[in-house]
């Protein structure tokens, strides 16, 4: 917990932000989907898994599900950037409390992106053991999420953040009419 706390003692300038996205978003928007395509009909075949097929359905809801969740993950981390002024970097942390969507919504939208733009990948290959890598990854992701930075958001912004917590879907939005922040 306190090499979080010292990370997010430093505040970081939009450039050095930046330079720092490039490269995470070359990995997960480029590394990690590149390696989900290339090796998902490899490991499907290794494990003796059929492909699931819905025709036309799987590429539509595939890119659905990709672009949402894109879209999702990319104005996460433009609001981390722009109004945190700090990163969705673990080692580049918001410097202020974002309560602003999209995280009126729920309190990990980058996180609900992520999955879902990966699933659509799964989706769109037919591919059980794809689906299966991002449902172990979103958990472990989201365990990460509630264990160790939702403490450290704690630490670091107390009433604040305990306030906005109570109010906020940890993952799912409510399909309700959301109370203001």
């Amino acid at each position: 917990m306190n090499k979080y706390l010292d990370w997010a003692k430093r505040e970081y300038s939009l450039r050095e932000r930046l330079v720092a996205l490039v490269f995470a978003g070359i990995f997960f928007v480029l590394v990690l989907p590149y390696l989900l395509v290339r090796w998902s009909g490899s490991l499907d075949q290794a494990l003796g898994l059929p492909r699931f097929t819905a025709g036309v359905l799987n590429p539509i809801v595939g890119i659905v599900l990709i672009l949402g969740g894109g879209f999702l993950g990319l104005w996460s981390g433009q609001t981390q950037v722009t109004i945190g002024s700090g990163t969705p970097l673990p080692m580049m942390p918001t410097q202020r409390l974002i309560v602003k969507p999209p995280f009126t919504y729920c309190r990990n939208p980058m996180t609900l992106g992520t999955i879902v733009g990966y699933l659509g990948i799964g989706i769109w290959l037919g591919s059980f053991s794809t689906i299966a890598i991002v449902v172990l990854f979103g958990a472990l992701l989201l365990l990460y999420v509630k264990f160790i930075e939702e403490k450290e958001l704690e630490a670091r912004f107390g009433p604040d953040y305990l306030a906005y917590k109570k109010k906020t879907p940890f993952l799912l939005p409510r399909v309700t009419k959301r109370p203001d922040h």
